[in-house]
């Protein structure tokens, strides 16, 4: 009779501190939880605009910009740079995409001598991709080394969010076969 007293006092005890252990863990994951919470797939007020050819979640960098014709000046851009290998032969990379809306604030002058000059050309374009994935919930205050080697900034909430505190994520989180790509409205220039 006492090996089943003392029994039922060792499960008792161990219900009595189980129950606590469970509820403090609820709680400590419910304040885990953001208040904004970041989106889970494609987000932004460009992204219905944003048309493309085909479904590019399996293509690498390279294929899936060229995909959509919004990314054209990107594209001829990356191809002049020779930094298509770059891209696709990364994985897990963030691509901060220009749109041709972005290339346009350019002057004729501006863009000419950019395109003209190839170690400019690349320095700015690798300026636009981080060595790692970036997920929409560290875009709200994030701080990435680029693969020029300079810093960019993130910030916003919900599906609001700027880069480098100039351009705007017009659409994010597209998935590509290696990659996640934001697409932007401004060329990022590193800092000098």
């Amino acid at each position: 009779m006492r090996f089943t007293a003392t029994g039922t006092a060792k499960a008792v005890t161990a219900t009595a501190l189980a129950i606590p252990l469970m509820l403090g863990g609820l709680a400590s994951q419910s304040h885990a939880q953001s208040p904004s919470p970041s989106p889970s797939g494609t987000f932004g007020p460009g992204c219905a605009a944003l048309s493309q050819k085909a479904d590019t979640a399996k293509d690498k960098v390279m294929e899936a910009v060229a995909a959509y014709p919004q990314l054209s000046q990107l594209v001829s851009a990356v191809v002049r740079a020779k930094l298509s290998d770059t891209l696709d032969g990364r994985p897990h990379i963030t691509v901060f995409a220009p749109n041709d809306e972005a290339f346009q604030n350019f002057t004729m002058s501006q863009l000419t001598s950019l395109l003209g000059n190839q170690g400019q050309l690349k320095k700015v374009l690798t300026y636009h991709v981080v060595d790692e994935e970036i997920t929409p919930s560290e875009l709200s205050k994030g701080s990435f080394t680029t693969v020029e080697g300079s810093k960019l900034t993130t910030s916003g909430s919900g599906t609001d969010f700027k880069v480098n505190g100039k351009a705007n994520i017009v659409c994010g989180n597209i998935k590509v076969a290696n990659a996640t790509v934001y697409v932007i409205d401004s060329v990022l220039q590193p800092p000098s």
